[in-house]
């Protein structure tokens, strides 16, 4: 297997990712390619607040944060949150004062179906969304809207959640009216938020609500029945409303790079990035669609050896396999960090069994030498995000790219000297790509604001405008990501040297 295409790309990363890092320290300005889309993204219960107002139903994040409070960071929750479905406007004005080409956010299913039904349209809910989108149109800003971003009704959990098949029809139902209210003046849609955060995180791992513990099993069926109603979902909107509507459709899939230890752990890399997101990406962007074969074979392995009568990891039929073969026009991806991988012979018992990573096989870490943020698994590794890039042209014939997330957290600081850091040696290494050949037209910074940091409430700030949580207008301030976040986008140009003056304040320039 050392011989496949895709370890020998692991190989020549080790070269091409040194001479591309010197790129960093060389700081000439460098414009971006005409067309490309800048703006930035937040998700519907990390910012809107209002969680019981005008109709809006329980999620699993409501249910979650009162029925087990200090499960989160010193016992936040997003009933305010930054206030959003009072504060619309002056988010709106927060676009303006950046330039910003589009703000994607998502869309709180229970606040539009509080019964989780079409049987019910809650009227306050969809006016909220309305003025939302109408006030961006009013100044140019184009609505990136995600339909589901981690908040089920808590309703649908109680019946399986995205482990019940039924969930297919449930999240089709919901996208219908969604397209049906809003798809005339939305015109990209992203069908789910990182599903393997969804099913890994929420059913294996515990770290995302509904904080289940089932990994090798739940996340798995998760993992088949998301992709099933992705699927159908792209499918209704391109023969149903693509027609009549105009816009484009996908999926957004969180993605690491993982970077082997040495050249003797490049097969171990590979069989994680396949776990971590070639499930997801597999299905839809290979020419054979169908989960990652070195997983199918993984798990029936280790399932046959642990004495179960099938594989822990659910197939698709023939049928789902072209169904979901192709389901998106473009490859959204969110990144932030890398992490080093190994597989050595400690990695036997090392993981609970069965699970997850112990399918996998291997130990996965970052080193300590790293530069770090507020949040730790998040390290400032820009030639990870340039391998990354690289492999998903060759890996997937160089698909369409959107970039919905990147972004770097802080404590409570209006000076941001790191994330300003961040965001300029991860858009270089971008710019690297794109030079490369990559299509990609389209990023996003992670946040516009601070927000809902989930498990780690309002501890973790990701916001190029700071929050004050302590007032009860949760009034935003642009941090010194800001000014320079604006200054990119109305120049088209990356530049090191700028400096902003902070002492003048954001303003909206003529035209926005």
């Amino acid at each position: 297997m050392l011989g496949s295409p895709q370890l020998l790309f692991y190989v020549a990363c080790f070269v091409l990712a040194e001479s591309k890092v010197a790129n960093v320290n060389r700081h000439e300005a460098r414009k971006f390619p005409d067309g490309m889309l800048l703006g930035a993204a937040t998700a519907s219960y990390q910012v809107e607040g209002a969680w019981d107002e005008d109709g809006k139903s329980e999620n699993i994040w409501d249910t979650l944060t009162h029925r087990e409070p200090c499960v989160i960071a010193e016992c936040h929750n997003g009933d305010v949150a930054d206030n959003s479905y009072h504060l619309y406007k002056r988010d709106v004005e927060m676009m303006r004062e950046l330039g910003l080409d589009f703000y994607r956010f998502s869309l709180s299913w229970s606040r539009i179906l509080p019964t989780s039904f079409p049987d019910k349209i809650n009227e306050k809910g969809v006016e909220y969304y309305n003025n939302l989108i109408d006030e961006m149109l009013k100044y140019n800003i184009q609505p990136m809207v995600t339909l589901y971003h981690w908040d089920l009704p808590q309703k649908l959990q109680d019946m399986g959640g995205w482990a019940n098949p039924h969930i297919v029809d449930w999240f089709t139902d919901y996208s219908r009216v969604a397209f049906e209210l809003f798809g005339d003046r939305v015109k990209y849609w992203f069908t789910i938020n990182e599903p393997r955060e969804v099913c890994y995180q929420g059913y294996g791992s515990a770290s995302m609500a509904p904080l289940f513990t089932m990994s090798g099993y739940a996340d798995y069926i998760c993992s088949k029945n998301l992709l099933v109603a992705h699927a159908k979902v792209y499918h209704m909107y391109n023969n149903e409303f693509r027609p009549t509507q105009g816009g484009t459709i996908g999926i957004v899939v969180s993605m690491k790079w993982y970077e082997p230890v040495s050249e003797e752990h490049a097969e171990a890399a590979e069989d994680l990035t396949q776990f971590e997101w070639g499930i997801y990406a597999n299905p839809i962007f290979s020419k054979t669609g169908d989960f990652p074969q070195v997983m199918k074979e993984k798990v029936a392995a280790k399932s046959k050896a642990q004495g179960f009568p099938r594989s822990r990891l659910p197939e698709f039929t023939p049928e789902e396999i072209e169904l979901v073969k192709g389901s998106s026009d473009f490859l959204a991806i969110n990144h932030y960090t890398t992490n080093m991988v190994y597989r050595n012979e400690s990695v036997f018992g090392y993981h609970a069994s069965p699970s997850y990573y112990d399918d996998i096989d291997v130990i996965l870490y970052t080193d300590s030498s790293w530069e770090g943020s507020a949040s730790p698994w998040l390290k400032v590794i820009p030639w990870g995000f340039y391998k990354l890039l690289t492999k998903i042209r060759e890996d997937y014939d160089n698909p369409t790219i959107f970039i919905t997330e990147n972004g770097f957290s802080t404590r409570q600081v209006l000076v941001d000297d790191d994330r300003v850091s961040y965001y300029r040696q991860y858009l270089d290494v971008m710019l690297d790509a794109i030079e490369d050949g990559s299509d990609i037209r389209v990023y996003t910074a992670w946040s516009l604001m601070d927000n809902f940091e989930w498990l780690q409430g309002y501890t973790q700030r990701f916001g190029l405008y700071e929050v004050d949580y302590e007032s009860p207008d949760r009034t935003r301030t642009p941090r010194k990501a800001a000014y320079v976040y604006k200054e990119i986008i109305r120049s088209r140009t990356l530049d090191f040297h700028y400096e902003p003056d902070m002492t003048l304040p954001l303003t909206i320039d003529e035209g926005h």
